[in-house]
């Protein structure tokens, strides 16, 4: 399965594997966000384009388009610009993307990964006919204050989605007592989470010793047992082949 990027630069824009970490989560005490592992894997679920210069960001406020003043000394293809007003800050990325029949891009910004004073926006693209480049977009939530990003930083991600799979699902709602082994397994962790938060606090307990609790982690059941032969706690995301640039 492939997922092409065709330039549309004079430079090749940096874009690479999405990684684990953040700034904030190696602040937490003992890095405890670490031990999300739900958190994890969405951090480098896909691939992150990197900011190709230094720049700040100012917004005063108005609808205008001219309401945005950049300080940037990128050139042109590079540098973020004011297009659409409304305090949106626009990105150039720089290729056109090509997906697999029937899979989408998922376009966002760095997940997880706070900025303050803006926030990224969210879209999904058919890349898998669309000869149309797009741009990655940031709103300001604040005004009057200078928004940095540096060079390296990333600010848009990436990841394939099937077309059909939203539309496809039928969601619904059932007692969990419909399912006796689902409700079993749940009750048995529920049962188990109540004793460990209760003796967490004293340093002899078992509860201490553990610190927090591994079962989902390490793909297991309440019973120990293996929930699922493709457990991930790692991704493997793949770097953009160059040799074809």
């Amino acid at each position: 399965m492939k997922l092409i990027a065709y330039t549309l630069s004079p430079d090749i824009p940096e874009i690479r594997p999405a990684g684990v970490l953040r700034d904030w989560m190696d602040q937490t005490p003992q890095s405890f966000a670490y031990r999300c592992l739900p958190l994890n894997i969405a951090n480098s679920h896909g691939w992150e384009i990197l900011c190709p210069c230094d720049f700040s960001a100012i917004w005063t406020g108005s609808p205008d388009q001219k309401s945005i003043i950049i300080n940037c000394s990128a050139p042109d293809y590079d540098r973020p610009l004011s297009h659409f007003g409304s305090g949106v800050l626009t990105f150039h990325v720089n290729v056109l993307f090509r997906t697999e029949p029937g899979y989408n891009l998922y376009v966002t910004g760095p997940v997880n990964s706070p900025k303050d004073g803006i926030a990224p926006l969210s879209g999904i693209v058919e890349t898998d006919w669309s000869p149309y480049s797009f741009t990655m977009n940031w709103k300001f939530t604040r005004a009057n204050e200078a928004v940095h990003f540096k060079k390296g930083e990333p600010f848009c991600f990436i990841f394939p989605v099937k077309r059909d799979v939203i539309e496809n699902m039928q969601p619904e709602f059932r007692r969990i007592t419909d399912d006796p082994v689902t409700n079993q397994q749940y009750q048995e962790w529920s049962n188990a989470r109540e004793k460990f938060i209760a003796t967490l606090s004293d340093p002899a307990s078992e509860a201490a010793k553990e610190k927090w609790q591994k079962a989902y982690y390490r793909g297991l059941l309440p019973n120990d047992q293996p929930g699922c032969p493709h457990h991930q706690i790692k991704l493997k995301v793949k770097n953009f082949d160059k040799s074809n640039k």
